[in-house]
């Protein structure tokens, strides 16, 4: 038995001591260390986030500018707590494959999605720990389309319309989809509720 505060001698083998690599690549060194690495990005990874959040007072949802009377309907988008999702309308008027449907829907999603991205990312986030639930609906024409996009942007919903480049089956700058979202479904529903299925 070894008294208290006197150290045990060390067997006299002398052993070579590991290279630095190895020591920490085994397992009780690694995982811990693994570990430590992962929360420590995760950490910064949500502070930066949140410190380039800066919501606009009126709305969580706005991208395009409007006046200064405009209200909004929605409080703030990391504490919405509710289902969110985005709508892709199509017009019928057209008369587009469901190939070039199914294109400009990709636009419209992605092209809302890149303008979000850098001034609404925890809205972005929030819409994908839903799901990122997206639903195509259609309507008539491009008066129909221009009508819901005004209301949209009313409600301070993000909106998105795709112009097509003209190469296929309609003409240059034909205003083929209207992206809205995301955001809360009552909000949502509000402006699109009456419109059909794709």
């Amino acid at each position: 038995m070894v008294p208290f505060g006197r150290k045990q001698s060390m067997p006299s083998k002398h052993k070579e001591e590991e290279p630095w690599l190895a020591r920490s690549l085994k397992p009780e060194n690694f995982l811990p260390g693994l570990l430590i690495g992962f929360l420590m990005g995760l950490f910064f990874d949500l502070s930066a986030s949140r410190a380039s959040y800066h919501p606009k007072p009126k709305s969580p949802y706005r991208t395009n500018k409007r006046g200064p009377g405009a209200e909004a309907v929605s409080s703030s988008p990391a504490g919405l707590g509710e289902e969110l999702k985005m709508v892709l309308v199509v017009r019928q008027d057209l008369k587009m494959s469901v190939g070039k449907i199914a294109s400009q829907c990709a636009h419209a999603a992605t092209g809302l999605y890149v303008d979000l991205l850098q001034s609404h990312r925890s809205l972005l986030r929030a819409w994908e720990q839903y799901g990122q639930a997206k639903i195509v609906l259609s309507c008539k024409n491009q008066q129909e389309m221009n009508k819901l996009k005004e209301i949209a942007d009313r409600c301070g919903l993000p909106t998105f319309i795709v112009a097509d480049a003209g190469r296929t089956q309609v003409l240059a700058g034909s205003r083929t989809v209207l992206a809205i979202g995301p955001g809360r479904k009552a909000d949502i529903d509000s402006v699109t509720g009456k419109l059909r299925l794709l």
